[in-house]
């Protein structure tokens, strides 16, 4: 594990297996969040920054199925492990296809789901990238600069963070909230319209053309996305 604690989000309705959860998982070190229902689970899935969800099919408000399908339409990949007692391999299949990573059925031994929740933070535990190439353009994480036809642009530290968060997470829809915690940090105040104007200022130095972003993509009412098609080095 790396020296930050992994941070997981739980969704458990039924208090018994909730704390019982809650109580195993901190035992190993990780730093966990609870909740009992489905909406909540779903905004808190979408706005804070989790490394692993243990998400309960059987749940108020909303099931697991369709807290999944909204999570991935949000573009978070934090891998999501399924909790049910449903048997039937036709609800698992549709779990798996609606982005669940995995699933394990109840009743369950402890010792099972420690050992899944260290195979998928193993695997999805970050890479260091040394460069990222789109177009013309070539990010280079050790020197922490940019070049385009292989001459260094100006970025600001901000301007680097921000391309950076966005090239670690090509193809993924980030709102602005997921970008204001990983470029300014959480809880600092700045608000959308500051996001919005980096985003501006940062298409000024990577897109052929800024007026018709071909990398920088805006989704109304959803955030940004990168498309650039990369290479990476490592």
């Amino acid at each position: 594990m790396s020296s930050h604690k992994k941070r997981i989000l739980i969704v458990e309705d039924e208090p018994s297996i909730a704390m019982a959860l809650e109580d195993d998982l901190r035992d190993e070190g990780y730093d966990t969040e609870l909740v009992s229902d489905g909406d909540t689970a779903a905004a808190r899935a979408v706005s804070g920054k989790f490394d692993l969800i243990l998400l309960d099919v059987m749940l108020p408000k909303q099931d697991g199925f369709e807290v999944c399908r909204q999570v991935r339409r949000a573009g978070v990949e934090t891998p999501i492990l399924l909790l049910t007692a449903r048997t039937q391999e036709a609800e698992k299949v549709l779990g798996l296809e609606l982005g669940a990573d995995d699933y394990i059925t109840k009743p369950y031994g402890a010792r099972e789901l420690r050992a899944r929740v260290k195979a998928h933070l193993r695997r999805t535990a970050p890479r260091t990238i040394e460069t990222y190439r789109f177009g013309d353009a070539e990010l280079d994480f050790v020197r922490c600069e940019l070049r385009r036809a292989g001459k260094v642009v100006d970025l600001s530290a901000l301007e680097f963070k921000l391309l950076a968060a966005f090239v670690t997470r090509a193809g993924c829809v980030l709102s602005r909230a997921q970008l204001l915690d990983a470029v300014w940090g959480p809880g600092t105040n700045v608000t959308d319209r500051v996001v919005d104007n980096q985003v501006t200022n940062l298409r000024k130095k990577i897109e052929p053309r800024p007026e018709r972003p071909r990398y920088l993509i805006s989704l109304r009412g959803l955030g940004y996305r990168f498309d650039g098609q990369g290479v990476t080095e490592r």
